[in-house]
This record gives C-alpha cells, sequence and structure tokens, in this order.
C-alpha cells in the first residue's frame, strides 16, 4: 500500500507497507515524483514496510529519483526520518550520503515528527 500525505506543519508522508500489491511499485515511484517537484520547504517521513517492495527496474528508477533530485531535495527538504522494521544506522547512513539535511530513524511515526519538528519549525 502507498501513501502520500502533506500536512498544513510542512510534514510530508510517504508511507509503503505490506502487503505490498500489483501497483504499489508504480504508485510509490509517482509519489517520489510528486516529492521531487515540491517547491517549498518541508520535512519527510519515509515509513517503509521492510522487505523487497521494488522489482529491479524499480530500483534503478528509484536511484535515478535519487540522483536528479538531489539538488531540489537538499534545497527544499529539512529533514527525513525514517520508520522501517530492519532499519539500522548503516540504513541512514546510506541515506545520510544521498544528501545534505539530516536523516534520523525513528520507532514510529510520532517520533518521527518529534524529530522533524525542530527542523521545520512547530508552524511552518
Amino acid at each position: 500500500m502507498v501513501e502520500l500525505d502533506h500536512d498544513a506543519g510542512g510534514i510530508v508522508t510517504l508511507r509503503l507497507t505490506q502487503p505490498y500489491g500489483a501497483g504499489d511499485e508504480a504508485a510509490y515511484l509517482g509519489a517520489l515524483e510528486t516529492i521531487g517537484r515540491l517547491d517549498r520547504p518541508f520535512a519527510l517521513i519515509a515509513v517503509l514496510g521492510g522487505g523487497r517492495a521494488l522489482s529491479p527496474a524499480g530500483e534503478r528508477a528509484q536511484a535515478l529519483w535519487y540522483k536528479a533530485t538531489r539538488e531540489s531535495m537538499n534545497r527544499n527538504c529539512r529533514g527525513l526520518a525514517i520508520i522501517r522494521p530492519d532499519a539500522t544506522a548503516d540504513t541512514a547512513a546510506t541515506f545520510q550520503r544521498l544528501w545534505s539535511f539530516p536523516v534520523a530513524l525513528a520507532p514510529d511515526e510520532t517520533a518521527g515528527r518529534a524529530a522533524l519538528l525542530p527542523l521545520i519549525g512547530a508552524g511552518a
């Protein structure tokens, strides 16, 4: 299942959760495109269900998205909180190498939001 939510506080939440469905890869890549086009400050919560969600072609498309949007993400995104059951410090380090903004692991969306609010400003 894929969901993309924007709240009034400037936090964008992307959810790619199990069980994965037939259209989830395309929906996820479409959500990434939407995020990459944001032209305003925001912080991102990525709720990832773990396991292998993308095909090899999907993995390539995701990698191309990282490359294509690096400049705009660094300009607009204030921070990323990753919620993923199998996340480790290496996971955070991998994402941190992609971008200049802070990347944190969080156990749930509430903790992720709490980590991001100081970066975006509670009333932004």
